[in-house]
């Protein structure tokens, strides 16, 4: 049975059009649907019953279940665990934020990049989610937590890599848009270049967030290995030419991994692989779970300091992400992490990698001679760094 949040708006128009008259009532059942994301033909009140009963035979709205929902950490986050009709898994969160809050979705039923620092990716790859599946956690939170669309952000930074997943995403997006303005919706890459060109070549694109981790090819791969098919130079040429609407920039995903990727230096290298991209770093201290490398640590807040320091010396623009979440566990597969076995953790090493010493010395060339400028001002609450 086809579910009618699977179609592109365009297509629910033709199918609904072809059995529902007059041509008002496809308006209606839209409205119903993409604006107040109804998971039911009988909520529909100002529908006949009987079309809503020729619907029914014919169609579904059903969206994924929750099983699982974390009581509201001290900032306000929850993290909401859905099962989906085939028994995957996949989650949610919400971030309140100030007079504004912010919804994470998954795109995919697990995750094939395996990057070496996500949760999602110690449990492997999965399915693709529909555009039901992606549209069906927004409505279902949005809706429990009655929070207005037009104070409302969303992300896809959840589980899976939304760029393999481009033309469900897209689908989604459209839908999306009907309450929720393209640069207030963020997609994060792992940088599939493919993807970013294709999204690149969309009428209306959403924000993009692109990961990059390291500030040379060779740890980039050791920690990414998907990225060894995307190059970081080849990405970087392809983020040079992302169009971009006035007053929007792309974000640089950097995870900082202790004594790994978080030194002054790696922050210079950084500032100049970037250079010339309309771009602002999201520094993001790395979270741990026990589910991954046990060499993979946060750094402290005086390390966190000296890395945001050294990029706003190169004139980057940089936020650093507040650990908001931390008490649920929000990040990537976490809450899933913690109802699956952990019987592929030997397949983990526990150590750094094996060349991380070498491409370290050979990337810093040298310990890093003390540079006497002055200090910068970090504001850790997603506010940019600034020069005193």
């Amino acid at each position: 049975m086809t579910n009618l949040y699977d179609l592109s708006p365009r297509a629910l128009e033709e199918t609904l059009g072809a059995i529902v008259s007059p041509p008002f009532r496809v308006k209606q059942i839209e409205e119903w649907m993409h604006v107040r994301g109804v998971d039911s033909f009988d909520a529909m009140s100002n529908v006949p019953k009987e079309v809503r009963a020729a619907l029914a035979e014919q169609f579904t709205l059903a969206m994924p279940e929750v099983v699982e929902r974390t009581e509201p950490a001290p900032d306000g986050s929850r993290k909401y665990l859905f099962r989906l009709a085939d028994g995957n898994r996949i989650e949610s969160v919400f971030m309140p934020m100030g007079d504004r809050a912010s919804i994470c979705l998954s795109s995919q039923a697990g995750c094939a990049v395996g990057c070496t620092f996500c949760v999602t990716g110690f449990f492997g790859a999965g399915r693709d989610l529909t555009p039901a599946e992606m549209l069906g956690q927004l409505f279902v939170i949005q809706r429990e937590l009655a929070i207005p669309f037009q104070s409302l952000n969303v992300v896809f930074m959840g589980m899976g890599e939304p760029l393999l997943n481009f033309d469900n995403l897209v689908i989604t997006l459209e839908v999306m848009y009907r309450n929720i303005a393209p640069k207030r919706i963020t997609v994060s890459t792992s940088g599939i270049i493919p993807g970013i060109e294709a999204l690149a070549a969309l009428p209306r694109r959403p924000n993009l967030a692109i990961s990059v981790n390291a500030p040379d090819r060779a740890r980039r791969e050791e920690i990414m290995p998907i990225t060894t098919k995307y190059p970081l130079d080849e990405l970087m040429d392809v983020l040079r030419r992302f169009p971009l609407e006035r007053g929007r920039d792309l974000t640089i995903e950097y995870v900082l991994l202790a004594g790994y990727n978080d030194s002054p230096h790696d922050a210079a290298m950084l500032a100049r692989v970037i250079r010339g991209i309309p771009a602002k770093v999201n520094a993001i201290p790395f979270n741990p779970d026990a589910n991954l490398p046990s060499w993979m640590k946060r750094p402290g807040d005086d390390a966190i300091d000296r890395f945001v320091d050294a990029l706003v010396r190169s004139d980057v623009r940089v936020t650093v992400r507040r650990s908001k979440g931390r008490a649920i566990a929000a990040a990537c597969g976490q809450l899933r992490g913690k109802t699956e076995a952990k019987s592929r953790a030997s397949r983990r090493a526990s150590v750094a990698p094996h060349h991380s010493s070498r491409q370290r010395k050979l990337a810093e060339g040298s310990v890093d001679r003390p540079i006497r400028v002055q200090a910068a001002r970090v504001e850790r609450d997603g506010i940019h760094a600034k020069r005193r």
